[in-house]
């Protein structure tokens, strides 16, 4: 029997949700205010993260903690007026990331991580956007020697255990692997499982393409509007009202905005990031995306030139951009990888949808029929687009799952 459903949220995740409905018979409708991609999918690093099993915990070393505390790092910054906003989700956070939960997380998150690379070459072999994806993996750069040396072992035990490829370089090594890097790191672990985009926003409209290309619907219209008709769920849209059997929300880190009046509480906070482009000054191009780990930053080689991307800051919606934390890395970045001009006009900011538990919300609302969810990815909704897209379809068609889908509940937080 055909199903009609609405799929709120065009980046990443809600497109590759509505593929994957539309490839089981579901005649689906996205729904955004924007077109697909220009969101929080428009600006990341570019990395489809295989290598990433550790979810992103919060720091307990003290020392680490204090330097945070000062607000001046390229890794962290806080805006002090959103800090109340934040004040139970870090706490919730920080209990979440002691070692034994955290490696809870690991293990409920690998499944989908295991499968990422593999999710998005499905998607990738139905289209003509192979140049986009590159299977080059990702630098990860240190400027101490005894950060360089500690993280390489411990590196490698992690390679070991989950079957990932690596390569070590000493500083002679990356530039030999990087000529365009001029000196400043120590030494790099190179991931080579990963896969890295030259244009994410490209690569979620080459999807959004396919899936229009196979008979699925685009409409402008305003998610928040979203409420239970009849026997279904009905959305206003510029070309009136949409109504459907299922509704999925996916709206990263504004899908709170639909859930909340619909009295479910997901701990959903946002941390929002900066990413510019650059010229590039340096006598050789960049091959590989770099992750300055003590910096906090990512510098990664796009069609539009080269990437900065910054760390985490802890500020609300409603709060102004503050440019601080991208001018800082900029000086941090530019004489190792040569820097030149500005390209783009502004900065560009953009949200991360995260829960302090480190795992997204895939599964149907506890107290709804027909309302779905899919959000909440952390700092890798990229990388899990296509197979959250694939898991959240089959829960909808009854489908036997590839996985477990219960760490992703939506229950978890009644």
């Amino acid at each position: 029997m055909s199903k009609d459903a609405i799929v709120l949220g065009a980046g990443i995740v809600g497109v590759s949700v509505a593929l994957h409905l539309q490839a089981r018979g579901v005649n689906v409708t996205l729904v955004d205010r924007r077109a697909p991609g220009e969101e929080t999918s428009y600006g990341n690093a570019g990395l489809i993260e295989a290598s990433s099993v550790v979810p992103y915990g919060f720091p307990r070393d003290w020392r680490t903690l204090l330097r945070l505390a000062r607000n001046d790092s390229t890794m962290l910054r806080y805006d002090a007026r959103s800090l109340p906003a934040y004040a139970r989700w870090l706490a919730a956070f920080w209990r979440e990331s002691a070692p034994q939960r955290l490696a809870g997380a690991a293990r409920d998150m690998l499944p989908l991580i295991s499968r990422c690379v593999a999710e998005h070459e499905a998607l990738i072999a139905r289209t003509d956007l192979r140049a986009l994806v590159r299977p080059i993996g990702w630098l990860q750069a240190y400027r101490s020697p005894q950060a360089f040396e500690r993280e390489r072992e411990a590196a490698q035990r992690l390679a070991d255990e989950h079957h990932l490829r690596t390569e070590v370089f000493d500083a002679a090594g990356l530039r030999a692997a990087e000529p365009s890097l001029n000196e400043g790191y120590a030494g790099a672990i190179h991931w080579i499982d990963p896969a890295s985009v030259a244009d994410p926003g490209a690569l979620v409209k080459g999807y959004a393409q396919l899936f229009l290309r196979e008979g699925g619907r685009f409409a402008t219209g305003d998610a928040r509007t979203l409420r239970a008709q009849g026997g279904g769920w009905q959305v206003q849209t510029d070309d009136g009202p949409l109504a459907a059997e299922l509704a999925v929300v996916a709206m990263g880190p504004w899908s709170d905005q639909v859930t909340a009046p619909l009295g479910y509480r997901v701990p959903l906070m946002a941390k929002r990031g900066y990413h510019m482009h650059y010229a590039s000054a340096a006598g050789a191009p960049l091959l590989r995306p770099v992750v300055d780990i003590e910096g906090g930053y990512v510098v990664a080689p796009m069609r539009q030139g080269l990437r900065l991307t910054t760390g985490v800051e802890l500020a609300t919606r409603n709060r102004p951009p503050n440019y601080a934390q991208l001018d800082a890395a900029e000086r941090a970045a530019r004489p190792v990888f040569g820097l030149g001009e500005r390209i783009d006009d502004m900065p560009w900011m953009g949200m991360r949808p995260c829960t302090p538990d480190m795992r997204p919300v895939l599964g149907p609302a506890p107290r709804h029929a027909g309302l779905w969810f899919a959000f909440g990815h952390n700092h890798h909704g990229l990388t899990l687009g296509p197979v959250s897209g694939r898991l959240v379809a089959e829960q909808i068609m009854g489908e036997r799952p590839f996985t477990d889908p219960a760490p992703y509940s939506p229950t978890r937080f009644a």
